[in-house]
């Protein structure tokens, strides 16, 4: 059964919380959708591109920045044409807020709904463990969690998935899509 929701549904959370997969569930939910996922933009840097890595650079940084804009910017095209979308990507610390801005400042009264996902450290390392692509190399599970828990501002859903199904997490959000909406 499709679900009718306007706007962006911003999901974020540590690598490995299952934002891929529950974004692409959600995004087949709902009747015209697009599942953004903000690093394909990354990945289309050909040469020159900076990776986050412990102790990134300035570069790497302003690079992040560039692919969070560029995924606003899409996102609000989308929206325009009349697409609901479902935009993933890795949104930790202060940066949050300065993306949550952005969209505001961009989307004319498009809603912005977003939702953390944030299971258990040792729920991710389990995961981590059990799939093929490998993202934690430099970072730590628990790393990026307490930079999560402890400097990310707390704005939208915050969704503790460690006992959830995907099929679950994504009735909890439809279900609870409300508490996930940033009011400008």
């Amino acid at each position: 059964m499709q679900t009718q929701v306007r706007g962006v549904i911003l999901l974020t959370g540590v690598m490995a919380a299952g934002k891929s997969t529950v974004a692409q569930r959600l995004a087949e939910r709902l009747p015209m959708s697009v599942h953004l996922r903000g690093d394909v933009f990354r990945r289309m840097i050909v040469n020159g591109r900076a990776e986050m890595e412990r102790g990134f650079s300035e570069r790497a940084f302003e690079q992040l920045r560039l692919r969070y804009h560029l995924a606003v910017v899409a996102s609000e095209l989308y929206c325009a044409a009349g697409f609901t979308v479902v935009y993933q990507d890795i949104i930790l610390g202060p940066v949050l807020s300065e993306v949550v801005e952005e969209f505001q400042r961009q989307s004319a009264g498009q809603p912005l709904h977003v939702v953390v996902l944030c299971p258990a450290p040792g729920v991710i390392a389990a995961r981590e463990e059990a799939r093929a692509k490998k993202g934690y190399t430099t970072w730590s599970p628990n790393d990026l969690d307490h930079e999560l828990r402890s400097n990310t501002p707390h704005l939208g859903l915050w969704l503790d998935t460690s006992a959830l199904s995907v099929e679950e997490t994504v009735e909890t959000i439809l279900a609870r899509l409300d508490e996930a909406t940033i009011r400008a």
